[in-house]
């Protein structure tokens, strides 16, 4: 497997997260995919790619067979998908932790719980335990590994290994909530489902912005028939 940038897992673990959180809005336009990358929420770190950023990488993402777009027959702007399950043989579960692994960096198996929860997925049998060994004892290539302690920490972190090493950001860095208690955990869902309606409102404005398109194109046929009959 080759080795992905920060960018390109920040593309991909938005593209997974939003498929399992909000299917009704799933695939992504590059706009929505844009807002998704950039959200507060849930990011470590928080960054501020622009639309010419996430254009290249998603260029890259399917010249590397592992995002694809979706042709609008209509109007409407292209959309977005990953095809990590066909790529990499994994399951929604597998893709589950590594996606929350790709845009959090390093953590815990609790806070991979806390974080897994929205995800319909992680009923998989063992939890995210078993996802975790499953993805580490993979016959090819294991997909994550298990740091040591921190001092002062009571937990091991796990880490994913897409990268081709283990990427970490300081605990200090803006978008990390690493060892919140169960109200910081609260506060993180709570903006994260404000990130998703975010994501759901520009797909909205989009379909609006296509209608309107449409009916302005049938009033001026209509005035143009209008025109023939008088």
């Amino acid at each position: 497997m080759q080795p992905l940038t920060p960018e390109q897992l920040r593309v991909l673990g938005a593209l997974v997260e939003k498929q399992a959180t909000t299917p009704e809005a799933y695939p992504l336009t590059q706009n929505a995919l844009l807002l998704a990358c950039n959200q507060a929420s849930n990011r470590n770190p928080v960054t501020a790619y622009g639309p010419e950023e996430v254009s290249a990488v998603l260029g890259e993402l399917r010249a590397l067979g592992l995002a694809r777009v979706v042709h609008s027959p209509s109007n409407r702007a292209d959309k977005y998908r990953h095809v990590l399950d066909e790529a990499w043989g994994l399951t929604a579960a597998e893709l589950a932790v590594l996606a929350v692994l790709a845009l959090r960096g390093p953590q815990t198996v609790s806070e991979l719980r806390a974080r897994t929860e929205r995800y319909p997925s992680l009923d998989d049998l063992g939890g995210v335990e078993g996802v975790l060994h499953r993805l580490k004892n993979r016959y090819d290539t294991p997909y994550v590994t298990r740091l040591d302690r921190h001092p002062g920490q009571r937990e091991e972190r796990w880490a994913h290994l897409l990268a081709g090493e283990v990427l970490e950001v300081p605990a200090g860095s803006p978008g990390r909530a690493g060892g919140e208690a169960a109200g910081g955990a609260g506060r993180a869902a709570n903006a994260e489902r404000v990130a998703n309606l975010e994501t759901g409102l520009a797909a909205v404005r989009e379909e609006v912005a296509r209608l309107r398109a449409e009916l302005d194109l049938l009033r001026a046929e209509l005035r143009e028939l209008r025109a023939v009959l008088e």
